[in-house]
């Protein structure tokens, strides 16, 4: 359980936890983000999957886990932190599948001016946890 230490995300694997040095409002984003997912959204096991999860099931029980950790501070494994930041991105802003518009209503204080920089400074933070860009067509 360790910082990145001069390492780049792409060679973190998936299962090791990693420490984020996180504002308290950047951990409380994260976990609301998660949270709406259990409110008025209409979650499908297809975007659940997209966001990282098995299904539907898995975003509600394994979201409370990554919330609880992210309410205590510990550390979680580089698929937890995406999958985080995933679920807040499409949450917030889709009025389709997520909060979108409701996202001020819901969200316990979080207009969307507040969310979006937040969001930005998470985004910064959590640059490159998706896969290593891959360089032209065939590689």
């Amino acid at each position: 359980m360790s910082g990145l230490e001069g390492r780049h995300w792409f060679d973190v694997p998936l299962d090791e936890r990693v420490e984020l040095e996180l504002t308290a409002d950047e951990r409380d984003l994260l976990r609301e983000g998660l949270l709406q997912w259990g409110g008025p959204t209409r979650p499908t096991d297809l975007i659940a999957q997209a966001i990282g999860f098995s299904g539907v099931d898995s975003l509600h029980a394994e979201g409370a886990r990554i919330r609880e950790a992210l309410r205590n501070e510990e550390p979680l494994t580089k698929h937890d932190w995406q999958r985080a930041l995933i679920a807040l991105e499409i949450v917030w802003s889709s009025s389709f599948y997520g909060a979108g518009d409701d996202w001020e209503v819901v969200a316990g204080g979080w207009d969307d001016d507040r969310t979006l920089r937040t969001l930005r400074e998470l985004q910064r933070k959590l640059a490159g946890l998706r896969a290593a860009p891959r360089r032209g067509h065939g590689s």
